[in-house]
């Protein structure tokens, strides 16, 4: 069904509800898995444009991905691990489809209304942007999974 499953992480405890799921799906679909994280901050932003060093945070950030990587492929899984910067809707869209990605699975805050006005909703975003399906799984502060729904 699923070949190559694109994962959006955003290095907190909401990345392990996605992840339990993932590894279901994957084992069942024989797939593999593309870890991202989009590092938006403002180094991260300019980090090319003005030749900057990675900050801790950005090295925080890959060894985090390299780690989660190296755990799915003990594991038996195909990972691979991607660390881009910037817009983080451009950055996952560009990579599914550079990837030749058929699923993209993050998980959600669950914000409501108000929050998603405020913040605004990369999942709701990637949704109005991305041709293949999107499954999103609602996780917690606490790293627990509470709910999740396919999105097309």
């Amino acid at each position: 069904m699923y070949k190559r499953i694109l994962v959006p992480l955003e290095h907190s405890a909401y990345d392990e509800a996605i992840l339990e799921h993932v590894r279901a799906l994957a084992t069942h679909c024989k797939a593999s898995v593309i870890l991202i994280h989009v590092a938006d901050g403002w180094a991260a932003r300019n980090i090319h444009q003005l030749d900057l060093r990675e900050s801790e945070e950005i090295q925080a950030d890959r060894a985090y991905l390299e780690g989660i990587a190296a755990g799915l492929e003990r594991d038996g899984f195909e990972a691979d691990a991607i660390l881009a910067s910037g817009d983080p809707v451009r950055e996952i869209a560009a990579a599914a489809t550079r990837e030749g990605c058929d699923l993209i699975a993050m998980s959600t805050h669950g914000h409501r209304f108000f929050s998603d006005l405020f913040y605004g909703s990369v999942a709701e975003s990637l949704r109005h942007r991305c041709t293949i399906p999107i499954l999103l799984v609602r996780g917690s502060k606490m790293g627990k999974t509470a709910e999740y729904r396919a999105v097309s």
